[in-house]
């Protein structure tokens, strides 16, 4: 039995160092939104079984997402970078994003004489 138990404390170990590596690749990678943005704001949302979404809007309107494989791991990632993080995707928030010719083109599509995203 304490064979078993050592066993299943290592493998625990294991797999909180490779939670923590995680989170800290995906704080750097906010930083340098943040810093190629002028600062960033962002939103934490669960996907499902993909994992959960770290929505990132910089100062000057830019954005960009990441995915981490849990809920966990995508709120220590956003602790780490210190960037302000907002309950919903909503109002002043949603505000803040700037959308180009690109992005309207690929979210309307047919719809508004855009190209087909087939």
């Amino acid at each position: 039995m304490a064979d078993r138990a050592e066993t299943q404390q290592v493998e625990d170990s294991k797999q909180a160092a490779r939670a923590e590596r995680k989170a800290a690749k995906l704080a750097k990678e906010i930083g340098a939104f943040a810093r190629a943005h002028g600062g960033a704001e962002g939103q934490v949302a669960y996907i499902g079984h993909e994992g959960t979404r770290i929505v990132l809007v910089g100062d000057d309107g830019g954005w960009g997402d990441l995915v981490a494989p849990t809920y966990a791991i995508a709120q220590s990632a956003v602790e780490k970078a210190g960037i302000t993080v907002h309950e919903d995707f909503d109002g002043d928030f949603a505000a803040k994003v700037k959308t180009g010719p690109y992005e309207w083109s690929r979210m309307a599509g047919i719809q508004l004489g855009g190209p087909g995203n087939g």
